[in-house]
């Protein structure tokens, strides 16, 4: 009569799926003499560690061989105690599971216990860190010892899995996209799918949640280590510099504690968990320390914006890519997690040799005319197309217009004629202002490639945060995949342009009516939150004011400096000025000290305060004050005015930082 220990066992075997690799050198091993005698698997936490160990022994039974199975938290980590737990040791094959357990005796494991088996023995080990390095390097060892590193299922592995758990193929796509591969938050998924509707997120399962955290470790965590674990699961790449921001001097400790955790993969640039392990966390840290978490993520928001003000070149776009990472509530959040997990892509200008290959592609995606204008374009202006380029060559582009250009083609490309008119009409340009034009955008799938999604959104991220900017406006044709991103970044639809037939969709945001640092400040909460929409009316500024009306409205409100009543009206108020009379009053005054540095400086000044800022009873006493003829003092007040005057223009018209 069976046991329900055989009733178990095969129902573990019915569900156990993929594991080739590992169970090709189990097989090996049994067959080949010189095949190597330990097999080390290791990974982390949920990966299914033991539910491998056990298949193992039962393919070594299949196999006509005996087994001993033990589990190293039920032993006494002494040399004696391990002897104990194992008896005779004289099965075919020994497996160790929870082999970190062990770990205070792994010297001697390995110098005194291994050289004693028979040559023919099988020990399989599996634990969460990997083998200690005398395992892989000592003479002797390296040959006898398979180090196997246990990874997620792949695609249609964890398809398998879920089919013989019982989940119906339709309700399957959207639990693999969850459970990204980890075998232990499939079944769970599997389980929560069969008793009701299946989630939408790891977070709308707090069961599963704990299930996975409680996987990853088993220490007590300090608070540091919750800060450097955060910071690690809201950048996409971790660094020991970035954790300078986040723990402070414990940094290189908490780098180290990192990099040995067995969830988080070492990249040539940094750390970073796997991507389940990121959501899990993500939606423990948001249950558990809330407002931490979010301090953080500003802290790193804010961190990759200071950065990339300084950096330039390959460092500004990675530095730009980190930016991106970070909007996990983003309607493009499948394309960044994607991104996120591809590996290293970076940004880059396009080349020459490049230009033709990539019209080409316009013309492929978009029609001859749209392939055409992107061809006349890279020729009039080649320095403003950016590609993405892997092993594979490059797979995804963007392209910035910066308008006027003074070209021709600006003229016959219908998108652009159609945005003038837009800012014509609702907002024209003022003297030295530049509207910024996304004019084409692909990869080698279209407006949807992850690639593409890259490429625009790096070159935006620079353009938009470091050039001082009117307008931006971004084109795209698909409108089911584009549309709810940018209602999520809080441009505006304006109109749409047909090129050669096809719909051309255009939004669009005018910075001086809601500044970059007050979009940036809007999206840092977006990020964390969710949201869509235009911004709130309580940010945006009035009209801009042309260069005539601002000069005279800086006039009026240098005559009204000492009359708070009579500033308060000045349209100067809510532009880049300042947004009450008071910053106003300020922003004029300084101005006026700042006359100091210019020729006859000194004077100019004196003449402007004792006019407006600790004004006279009248001009004539003011000049009196400045011990200077009435005829000289009202040609330096003029002076000084039109100079306070073109520095104020300048700082209205230039954004901040740039």
């Amino acid at each position: 009569m069976a046991s329900l220990g055989d009733v178990i066992d095969d129902a573990r075997r019915r569900t156990f799926v993929g594991r080739r690799r590992e169970l090709r050198a189990l097989h090996r091993a049994v067959r080949e003499t010189n095949a190597p005698r330990v097999l080390f698997v290791h990974g982390a936490g949920g990966l299914g560690k033991t539910t491998l160990l056990h298949e193992m022994q039962a393919v070594a039974r299949d196999s006509g061989l005996s087994t001993t199975f033990v589990d190293g938290r039920d032993l006494d980590s002494t040399p004696a105690g391990f002897r104990d737990a194992i008896g005779s040791a004289d099965a075919a094959v020994l497996l160790i599971d929870e082999y970190d357990h062990l770990r205070p005796i792994d010297t001697w494991l390995r110098t005194r216990f291994m050289p004693e088996l028979p040559a023919e023995r099988i020990v399989i080990l599996a634990g969460r860190q990997p083998p200690a390095l005398g395992w892989r390097t000592e003479p002797g060892f390296a040959s006898l010892v398979a180090t196997l590193a246990l990874d997620h299922l792949d695609h249609v592995d964890s398809a398998e899995l879920l089919t013989r758990a019982g989940v119906a193929g339709a309700d399957q796509p959207n639990l693999l996209r969850l459970g990204r591969g980890h075998p232990l938050a499939l079944a769970l998924l599997a389980d929560v799918s069969r008793a009701g509707a299946p989630p939408a997120r790891i977070g709308d399962v707090p069961d599963l949640v704990a299930a996975l955290v409680d996987s990853l470790w088993t220490e007590t965590l300090s608070d540091e280590h919750i800060a450097a674990l955060a910071t690690c699961t809201i950048a996409a790449l971790t660094t020991e510099d970035l954790l300078r921001a986040t723990v402070g001097p414990a940094a290189p400790r908490m780098w180290a504690w990192l990099r040995d955790r067995p969830f988080v993969v070492s990249h040539p640039r940094g750390l970073a968990p796997h991507e389940l392990t990121r959501d899990a966390l993500d939606s423990e840290f948001e249950r558990r320390i809330p407002a931490r978490f979010r301090e953080l993520h500003q802290a790193i928001h804010n961190l990759m914006l200071d950065r990339i003000q300084t950096a330039d070149g390959v460092d500004r776009r990675r530095l730009a890519e980190q930016l991106l990472y970070l909007h996990r509530r983003s309607p493009l959040t499948q394309s960044i997690q994607q991104l996120r997990a591809s590996g290293d892509a970076v940004v880059v200008p396009a080349v020459a040799e490049e230009f033709d290959w990539i019209a080409q592609t316009v013309r492929r995606a978009y029609g001859p005319d749209s392939g055409d204008l992107a061809r006349q374009w890279f020729a009039e202006m080649p320095d403003n197309l950016s590609v993405v380029r892997t092993d594979d060559g490059v797979v995804g582009y963007a392209y910035h217009l910066f308008c006027p250009t003074g070209t021709d083609v600006e003229e016959r490309d219908a998108v652009v004629t159609a945005i003038a008119d837009h800012v014509a009409r609702t907002g024209p340009t003022r003297p030295g202002e530049t509207v910024n034009i996304v004019r084409f955008i692909g990869g080698l799938d279209g407006q949807r490639d992850p690639y593409a999604v890259l490429a625009g959104s790096v070159t935006s991220i620079i353009e938009w945060w470091t050039r001082p900017l009117a307008w931006s406006f971004v084109v795209f044709t698909d409108v089911a995949f584009w549309a709810p991103f940018f209602d999520y970044l809080g441009f505006q639809p304006i109109g749409e342009v047909s090129v050669g037939g096809l719909r051309h969709i255009i939004y669009g945001n005018d910075w001086r009516r809601f500044p970059v640092d007050a979009w940036m400040e809007m999206m840092q909460v977006r990020e964390q939150e969710g949201g869509v929409g235009p911004p709130p009316v309580s940010l945006l500024r009035p009209p801009p004011l042309d260069q005539t009306a601002f000069r005279d409205a800086v006039r009026v409100a240098l005559h009204h400096l000492n009359r708070a009543d009579r500033l308060t009206g000045s349209p100067l108020i809510g532009s880049r000025l300042g947004t009450t009379a008071a910053e106003v009053r300020r922003t004029l005054i300084a101005a006026i000290d700042d006359l100091t540095d210019a020729p006859k400086g000194d004077r100019l000044r004196s003449v402007l305060d004792r006019t407006f800022v600790h004004a006279a009873a009248s001009q004539e006493a003011a000049a009196e004050a400045c011990g200077l003829p009435f005829s000289t003092y009202r040609r330096y007040l003029g002076r000084g005015v039109d100079l306070v005057t073109e520095s104020l223009w300048l700082r209205e018209t230039t954004t901040p930082g740039s």
